[in-house]
């Protein structure tokens, strides 16, 4: 007959190491990218233990693969993507995971671009020659909080396939976050309507479904290509057409040059403001919002 001490080494070996009941029965999702995350938070509530793979602080066109982010998906239940090949490199990380509930077709693959109607859709031939150019058309949709319906509504479905049981739980999530979300657009709406019409020059093309919300014109970009370092030339023209267009701001993410961002406004009698494209620190509802309010106040105060 087995020892206690025998039968206590084994019950603890078989135990989950580090996890408590609770934690152990969340949904492990990982999304690729921060905002994606929150908004899977707000869905998911308690139920949900989310993680993503990119920092906020990071570019995430071209996000460096390495072992520590295959190993995120490992266990995870569900992956949210943001899709229209933004985080086409996350295709990489999931097969260096080897786990099948994530793969593309899987129950727990959640394109979150599923229902978007992309802006800025090539409709010639697109090639590596063009710069970082998106042949499914732009992918920042995630900036436009009036989105964030259709998006949590894709994740709402993602998350139910992998855990029925919930789905009634997800739905109250959703309508709550929903409830916060409608009177902060109408504020949002009303802080922006005094500079509708404004005219802005940003770094990177990121801000088209932000700006054709609130009625920001966008003039051109520092970059003459996306993702390629602009020549004398391209600036040159910019600033001038800037100065004849009495354009206000220069729009940067942070990861931008900001020197050259601060000489173009400068030389073009503009000023330049960083928004957060991506969300750098908190998480769920709080942290979504909260970022989308700190860009309407920054872009209001740039434009007037």
């Amino acid at each position: 007959m087995p020892s206690i001490a025998t039968l206590l080494i084994v019950l603890l070996l078989l135990a989950p190491s580090g996890q408590s009941p609770e934690a152990a029965a969340k949904l492990r999702v990982v999304a690729t990218i921060p905002d994606l995350r929150a908004l899977t938070e707000a869905v998911g509530g308690d139920l949900v233990e989310a993680d993503s793979l990119a920092r906020g602080t990071q570019n995430p066109h071209d996000l460096e693969i390495r072992p520590s982010l295959m190993v995120k998906l490992r266990r995870a239940d569900a992956l949210v993507v943001n899709g229209l090949e933004l985080d086409a490199w996350s295709d990489v990380v999931v097969q260096g995971s080897n786990n099948g509930r994530i793969i593309p077709g899987a129950a727990g693959y959640i394109d979150a671009s599923r229902g978007i109607q992309p802006l800025d859709v090539p409709t010639g031939r697109v090639d590596r020659s063009m710069g970082d150019v998106h042949p499914l058309g732009n992918p920042h949709y995630t900036l436009d909080p009036a989105l964030a319906p259709a998006i949590t509504a894709t994740i709402m479905e993602g998350l139910a396939r992998v855990a029925p049981e919930h789905r009634r739980a997800f739905e109250r999530n959703r309508e709550t976050f929903l409830g916060r979300l409608e009177p902060a657009l109408a504020r949002w709406s009303e802080a922006l309507a005094p500079v509708r019409g404004a005219k802005a020059v940003v770094y990177h093309n990121d801000w088209i479904y932000l700006f054709r919300r609130f009625g920001v014109i966008q003039v051109g970009t520092i970059e003459e290509r996306p993702g390629i370092p602009p020549g004398p030339a391209h600036l040159a023209r910019l600033i001038q057409r800037m100065k004849e267009e009495g354009v206000k701001a220069v729009v940067i993410e942070p990861w931008s040059d900001r020197e050259l961002a601060a000489r173009v406004a400068r030389e073009a009698g503009a000023r330049v403001v960083m928004l957060n494209t991506k969300l750098a620190q908190g998480s769920g509802a709080d942290a979504y919002l909260a970022s989308t309010e700190a860009n309407v106040a920054a872009l209001s105060q740039a434009l007037r």
